[in-house]
């Protein structure tokens, strides 16, 4: 583990709607600078539990500590301390890049020198300074999901939670999307991130497999590769899903 300061604590967190449980007793915890990896097939629970996580959402029971704050009582502390990046594409398609970045950089609260800082080294570091003043929608999908990520991280939030990040990008884009990921993690902010592509769970240092609202494995990918005595994860993803 490359932290032991917890910065997400779940225990036994449930969530139920009327007669549904959409998370069924979870428990796990995520440490400073590590990349998580939440899977799970479409309706598993992943959605449900990061906007519990995220104070979107409250949890049925459990208890649950976000960036040192507790979910059910400090949810507007815990917004503050969180970069979020949904599988929708978040930005504003009708303002421009240098216009989205100031605007988000403003929700998250800081200053006016700070947004001129941080909109122009992000510009620099993205190498967007030809098409800072083009709106958002004239931009590939690449560059903009690559924004995207870089704004949710603007005010160095401890946990960013990057929900589907790369769904309907290229292969070349995806692997340069996980390098501001390192980057991130390297920095010293958490990373919880859902995802399909099960190649990308072999990039996480941690990964929890969600099966119909339960966690049915949580390890590295190599342990969890052997221990299902698999060749990929791709096949432990189906072994866990088929319960074979």
């Amino acid at each position: 583990m490359k932290n032991e300061e917890k910065v997400i604590s779940v225990k036994n967190l449930v969530k139920k709607f009327a007669d549904f449980t959409a998370n069924d007793n979870l428990t796990f915890d995520v440490y400073k600078g590590e990349i998580f990896g939440f899977l799970g097939a479409n309706g598993a629970g992943k959605t449900t539990a990061i906007r519990i996580l995220c104070g979107l959402s409250s949890p049925t029971s459990g208890e649950l500590n976000v960036a040192g704050f507790d979910v059910y009582k400090q949810t507007e502390k815990i917004k503050q301390n969180i970069g979020y990046m949904s599988q929708k594409f978040s930005l504003y398609e009708d303002l421009t890049v240098y216009e989205n970045i100031k605007f988000y950089a403003g929700i998250y609260g800081l200053s006016n020198a700070q947004i001129k800082f941080k909109a122009n080294e992000l510009i620099n570091k993205l190498g967007l300074q030809e098409v800072q003043n083009k709106l958002i929608n004239s931009l590939p999908l690449g560059w903009k999901q690559k924004l995207a990520f870089s704004i949710a991280i603007i005010h160095n939030p401890k946990i960013v939670f990057l929900d589907e990040p790369t769904g309907g990008v290229d292969p070349i884009t995806r692997r340069q999307f996980w390098e501001l990921i390192y980057q991130a993690a390297e920095s010293g902010i958490t990373v919880f991130v859902t995802t399909h592509y099960m190649d990308e769970a072999e990039y996480c240092d941690r990964i929890s497999i969600m099966v119909d609202g339960k966690i049915e494995a949580l390890d590295t990918p190599d342990n969890l590769i052997k221990k299902y005595k698999a060749n990929n994860m791709d096949e432990v993803f189906l072994k866990l899903a088929r319960k074979n």
